[in-house]
């Protein structure tokens, strides 16, 4: 369906989009996942032939968006942040408009007005002015025009930016429905989003793509390293020597500490259990052990320790080359 190759994108001098590729398949939801300002919205622009790559290939089923574009947008339909509507227009004038821009006309046009007037459930507002619609209607508005038409390939901007929770609900059922006759990309950085309606998600993090596979998956493949939460009496100073002294332990962290007490985050290496060899070392450096607990990470854990933190060099190249 979509195959993206190696795409780049620069900015004065600075890279925003930095060599991602992916493919999609038909019928599935893809979440794009990423905090603000890593790159989304510009890959999603360069997708859809609104922007030009600096370098890399697009492809909608095996046309090249870069080579021959008017017949690669042929099969998207795109609703940016911002819904491109027309104010002092009707919901179904607008609409009218958008299916003339897609070629259709007549008999043809009037049927397709009312089938995305309906799917979207439109109805009551058809007549209304935009302008004087609510935000929930107006992105459903923008939603019907991207699927006018009927491409194979939806791709939503933060389709869910601005609605009230009651909208919000509405929406994710309504990208829920277009699964059943399009693929659909839609970018975001609500995890609940992500959870509740994708079946692969694309994590973006200083411009790259750094996760690539079903939420179910990526999920798993954090939980196969053991992870302890641990509870000690008194300051975790010796703990943590304690602890660097561990081959099988990854990493560990002090979340908590007050005067009596301190909770330390343990991270053991893939196919280890540490539990008897941490409890050893704990009561050797003089502990009393108060709690020890197994904790499974969360797509949300997933996401921030993929996002959270870049490395400091490429920070510092980026604010070098601003």
């Amino acid at each position: 369906m979509l195959k993206v190759e190696n795409l780049c994108k620069a900015y004065g001098g600075r890279e925003i989009v930095k060599d991602i590729s992916f493919e999609t398949q038909k019928g599935k939801i893809y979440g794009f996942l990423g905090p603000n300002g890593v790159g989304k919205s510009t890959t999603m622009n360069m997708i859809t032939g609104y922007l030009a790559p600096g370098s890399g290939e697009i492809l909608i089923n095996d046309i090249s968006m870069i080579k021959n574009p008017v017949k690669a947008k042929r099969h998207i339909g795109y609703l940016p942040e911002v819904p491109p509507l027309y104010p002092d227009m009707t919901v179904s004038e607008y609409l009218g408009f958008a299916a003339e821009l897609k070629g259709l006309g007549g008999k043809e046009k009037r049927m397709e007005v009312e089938r995305v007037e309906e799917l979207l459930s439109l109805g009551y507002v058809k007549q209304h002015l935009i302008k004087q619609i609510s935000k929930g209607y107006k992105q459903r508005v923008g939603l019907a025009q991207a699927i006018t038409g009927n491409p194979e390939l939806i791709i939503l901007d933060e389709p869910s930016s601005g609605l009230d929770p009651r909208q919000i609900v509405e929406m994710r059922e309504m990208i829920r429905r277009l699964k059943e006759d399009h693929t659909v990309i839609f970018s975001t950085h609500i995890l609940s989003e992500v959870s509740s309606l994708c079946d692969h998600v694309m994590i973006l993090s200083g411009g790259r793509l750094v996760a690539d596979d079903t939420p179910e998956h990526l999920v798993k493949a954090y939980n196969e390293k053991q992870r302890l939460s641990l509870v000690l009496k008194g300051n975790a100073t010796a703990a943590e020597r304690a602890m660097d002294k561990i081959k099988d332990i990854e990493s560990h962290k002090v979340c908590k500490e007050d005067s009596d007490s301190c909770t330390i985050e343990v991270t053991a290496k893939k196919g280890k259990d540490v539990r008897e060899v941490l409890s050893k070392a704990c009561i050797k450096a003089g502990y009393t052990i108060l709690e020890m607990t197994g904790r499974q990470v969360s797509l949300e854990e997933v996401y921030l320790e993929l996002t959270f933190l870049r490395p400091m060099k490429e920070e510092a190249e980026d604010v070098g080359s601003i």
